[in-house]
């Protein structure tokens, strides 16, 4: 194909106004574009002019693991973003590219290990154990997401992270309003400002340390002069907040089983299938709304005879890719047999989420607790009124209404 007719085959933009959508309802706006074809164009509610979209799982791995796609060109100039929060700070890992990148992710990478994960793994076990304990006391109806859901990652990650119980309602605080829009760029921004001075503390108190939580890791290695104090303190909020997306995944994850009883009750009588089940579950559910940060091209490249000019934009849609019929048959089907499963709902190449393991542990820990100690628990409401958060970059109830 000649220049000339790939610069042609550029289509339309198109508007994305990711509202908030019920449920575990996929984006009837992203499914236009997935039918559209596999490379597009997309304005999105803040930040300026337009960007590519990628959204087959081929593409996808591409754009995310080939050198030719950078996240730390994104920085100085204006890009149509989800939120107007969505501004890069300089240095902050998710806008680091390899070398810089790989630098920082090894100075935590001991903390989310397999036996770094196994660690915690007790320790999370028994907080879950307490929190199911209270609300059977309490008796029902009960508010699955303010009993459980959003309690037992806060601790989780916050004992892997090493940051005190006592502060974990302000980490919870600050995580909410960084990621919703729904109050302002400039709370927001105030929020992330305070979880930065926050780490900023304990990590220097920790430099010292030679405990396994990541602010003492990030601690000696600012010691070792091997990253910067600054770099610390964004990798961890980076970290912090990645822990309780748990909440939001685990609360759609619930609310589909319990508006789908065959899938709870198969998962109760089949315990051996619950890994796997898990996984199906991860790629099929819509965790975030729209898209993430973006990526520039730092030279031209062709995808599927499309040009994507050197300075032009490129957003992936994981959500999209676990949706790709050419990897998974029948995807919008929900089938716990599912194998292989390469879902990308952790990303994938250099920014892969390095919680995906600690994910799947509070995960299969969730489903295997609240399945077999609350074996009649249903919703207490009709679906329709369950509440979803609005405005909420990572999709999931407000609350979930139970009882049994």
């Amino acid at each position: 194909m000649t220049d000339e007719a790939i610069d042609r085959a550029a289509p339309p933009v198109r508007d994305w106004p990711a509202v908030d959508l019920p449920g575990t309802d996929f984006d009837p706006v992203l499914t236009e574009f997935m039918r559209e074809g596999p490379v597009t164009r997309v304005s999105l509610p803040s930040g300026e002019g337009w960007a590519w979209l990628v959204t087959r799982h081929e593409d996808v791995r591409l754009v995310t693991d080939d050198p030719r796609f950078g996240r730390e060109a994104v920085m100085d100039r204006q890009v149509t973003r989800l939120a107007p929060h969505f501004v890069p700070a300089r240095g902050a890992v998710g806008f680091l590219d390899p070398p810089d990148h790989t630098r920082l992710r090894r100075s935590v990478a001991p903390a989310f290990t397999a036996r770094g994960v196994e660690r915690v793994r007790s320790r999370s076990r028994s907080v879950l154990d307490e929190l199911v304990d209270a609300m059977l006391k309490a008796g029902p109806p009960a508010d699955l997401t303010e009993a459980v859901l959003s309690p037992f990652p806060i601790a989780v990650i916050c004992e892997l992270m090493g940051v005190p119980a006592a502060d974990r309602h302000s980490m919870h605080t600050w995580t909410r309003l960084i990621l919703s829009s729904a109050h302002g760029a400039e709370i927001s921004e105030r929020a992330e400002q305070e979880m930065n001075d926050y780490f900023a503390d304990l990590i220097g108190v920790r430099s010292d340390s030679t405990g396994e939580d990541v602010a003492s890791l990030l601690g000696a290695a600012v010691a070792r002069e091997e990253i910067t104090l600054t770099e610390a303190v964004g990798l961890a909020v980076l970290l912090q907040i990645g822990g309780e997306a748990v909440t939001n995944n685990s609360g759609q994850m619930f609310y589909l089983l319990l508006t789908r009883r065959e899938l709870a009750e198969r998962l109760r009588s089949e315990p051996g299938i619950r890994p796997r089940a898990i996984d199906e579950l991860l790629r099929w559910i819509p965790h975030r709304n729209a898209v993430g940060l973006s990526r520039i091209a730092l030279e031209d490249v062709e995808v599927h005879g499309v040009r994507i000019r050197a300075g032009d934009a490129v957003y992936v849609s994981y959500l999209a890719a676990n949706r790709d019929p050419e990897v998974f048959p029948d995807p919008d089907t929900i089938d716990f047999s599912r194998s292989p499963n390469p879902h990308v709902s952790f990303g994938f190449g250099p920014h892969y989420c390095p919680g995906g393991m600690l994910a799947r542990l509070e995960s299969e820990l969730l489903v295997g607790t609240l399945l077999d100690r609350v074996p009649g628990m249903k919703l207490a409401v009709p679906p329709e009124e369950v509440p979803f958060k609005k405005g909420a970059l990572i999709r999931g109830p407000e609350a979930l209404p139970v009882t049994w």
